[in-house]
């Protein structure tokens, strides 16, 4: 047995590409080559995958961009909403209060995000509520999504121990 540390000839040993060359005549089915396992007529089955699935791939997460914004957009018309009622129920509050209240929230959380917001403050002597509006921000043209919040409280109002119901 030869010690490790030798080296075998050069002559000895076969080229590289010699051990995986392989003559297509004699190859029993001549569709496939032995270097990729493919047939001949499978060539570009992957770039015809890829021009199916990529599209597809791209409108899903476009699909869950809109849906993320759709959910933010509802938070945020639900705290516009929160914050108008809030302002007009006080004591001393109005509708007009509640009417800059939201418009305040509104340039804060919703610039961008709500597109055409409408919000309608009433007040009563007993009940406030406030009812906000909008359409999302469309990633996807022409497909407009709506959000709609309303919230109710009652009036503040100071009252006696005589006047406690």
């Amino acid at each position: 047995m030869p010690p490790f540390d030798t080296v075998p000839p050069c002559d000895a040993v076969p080229p590289c590409d010699a051990a995986v060359r392989i003559d297509r005549r004699h190859s029993r089915d001549r569709g496939t080559t032995a270097r990729h396992g493919r047939r001949e007529s499978e060539r570009g089955a992957a770039t015809a995958e890829l021009v199916i699935a990529a599209p597809l791939l791209l409108l899903l997460i476009v699909l869950v961009i809109q849906f993320a914004l759709y959910l933010h957009a509802a938070h945020v018309a639900q705290a516009v909403a929160t914050q108008a009622m809030t302002a007009a129920r006080l004591q001393g509050g109005s509708v007009a209060s509640g009417q800059a209240e939201a418009a305040s929230v509104l340039t804060q959380l919703g610039h961008g995000l709500l597109v055409h917001p409408q919000v309608a403050v009433t007040r009563n002597a007993t009940v406030a509520q406030a009812n906000v509006t909008a359409q999302v921000e469309a990633v996807i043209p022409f497909w407009h999504l709506g959000v709609h919040a309303t919230v109710a409280g009652p009036v503040e109002a100071f009252r006696t121990a005589s006047q406690t119901p």
